[in-house]
């Protein structure tokens, strides 16, 4: 009979101390921010052996007498109702004890990012503006956000940036892919990103291709540099440039480069390379021909040589002058320093240069040339040296190599030397 009346006494007790645990949270709860669950006790009348933590009515945590439960950083799937419970041992039985209910809703930080493409089929070299589109929460309004953006898994600058908004100068047909961007708070740290926007880079063919030469006198000269100029008036991309010679059927030259012209420089032009010519422009399209290009070759020493021909002739016959031709030798093997010339073309004898001169031997000092030629890089050579004068007929023509010296109306027409 005692026994029983300990036992209601103890079960009223309980009944009493029904709501004695109570677990507290935060009110207002974001992402990111920290969680901490608090089952408090209203006395100590009895002992706690264990207390537990549940959301949605799962266990999250169990202990011996731990009496707060945290999460370090609130996500939105964290929302749930939350409620706690303890087991107490009352006299020589044990109870469990169970807090209220708590509904806790993490409300979101900032919504997910939305990345914005100005263009999303633009065309080679022009600007693409990629924006990520995303706002804090009002009442969080003093969160600051930064971004970065991504082509595919790589991202296209090093750092974060507070800009929502990255400029593309120039695209390019390998700049194709995959675009999203990442969104973050810094504190706390809340890391977001975008759905993937995909840009196609759409390449321009080329078109008007044209071959156009360039020589430094105006003329193709023998041993004169030659520059074949090839050209597009539309294209982009990397253009593969490449030039060709029709009468051979070879390729003389081959340039791959992004821009509208390539030019091939052939140093020293030669009377072989005469002939037609054409260039090829392809940047993955079909590639695109110019017209056929002749060219010629002049010949400078034949030409020069042919002039002064000319002239004698012309001179001899027509009875208007005469040219005396003075074959000056220097030579009778006779060893002097100096080097070849390096050209045919006519010498003024005017031309002064103290050193190394050659001066012919069947003229007086005191009534000597001015030197022709430059010794350079001198060796011990036999040599033979040349001039033709053009002059007036003198009245004595006994006396030519006078009329020569004091003939102020006299010119060097031809000069040349030659080892023997």
């Amino acid at each position: 009979m005692l026994l029983l009346w300990s036992l209601l006494v103890i079960f009223a007790s309980a009944s009493e101390e029904a709501d004695w645990l109570t677990l507290r949270a935060p009110s207002a709860i974001f992402e990111g921010d920290r969680i901490d669950l608090i089952c408090q006790r209203k006395t100590d009348k009895w002992k706690i052996q264990t207390m537990a933590y549940y959301k949605d009515g799962k266990k999250l945590h169990f202990s011996n007498e731990v009496f707060s439960f945290s999460i370090p950083s609130a996500v939105l799937s964290d929302s749930g109702s939350y409620s706690c419970s303890a087991t107490v041992r009352i006299y020589l039985r044990y109870y469990s004890k169970k807090s209220n209910s708590i509904k806790i809703q993490v409300q979101e930080l900032f919504p997910y990012p939305v990345l914005t493409v100005s263009a999303s089929w633009p065309t080679e070299g022009s600007p693409v503006t990629l924006t990520c589109e995303t706002q804090p929460s009002p009442q969080r309004s003093n969160a600051q956000l930064r971004y970065r953006f991504f082509r595919g898994g790589r991202a296209l600058a090093s750092s974060w940036s507070s800009s929502p908004e990255l400029q593309l100068p120039a695209v390019w047909k390998e700049d194709s892919g995959s675009y999203w961007c990442q969104a973050e708070t810094v504190t706390p740290r809340v890391t977001k990103q975008s759905l993937q926007s995909q840009i196609q880079v759409q390449r321009v063919p080329v078109s008007n291709v044209s071959l156009d030469i360039w020589a430094p006198k105006g003329m193709v000269i023998e041993g004169e540099s030659l520059v074949l100029l090839c050209s597009v008036a539309e294209g982009t991309g990397n253009i593969t440039f490449s030039w060709h010679r029709e009468d051979t059927g070879t390729s003389v030259g081959r340039k791959t480069q992004r821009s509208l012209s390539a030019e091939m420089e052939v140093p020293a032009v030669q009377e072989s390379d005469a002939g037609r010519y054409y260039c090829r422009a392809d940047n993955g399209h079909e590639p695109i021909q110019s017209k056929v290009l002749s060219i010629c070759v002049r010949r400078t020493r034949g030409y020069r040589r042919d002039r002064i021909t000319a002239r004698v002739l012309g001179a001899l016959c027509g009875g208007l002058g005469f040219i005396v031709a003075v074959l000056l030798l220097y030579c009778g093997f006779h060893k002097v320093s100096g080097g070849h010339s390096a050209t045919d073309a006519p010498r003024d004898a005017s031309s002064a240069n103290p050193q190394g001169s050659i001066r012919p031997s069947s003229l007086p000092d005191t009534e000597e040339l001015q030197p022709e030629y430059v010794n350079v890089n001198p060796v011990d050579v036999d040599v033979v040296y040349s001039q033709v004068w053009s002059i007036q007929p003198p009245e004595d023509s006994a006396n030519i190599r006078r009329t020569i010296l004091e003939n102020k109306d006299s010119h060097v027409i031809y000069s040349n030397i030659k080892e023997t």
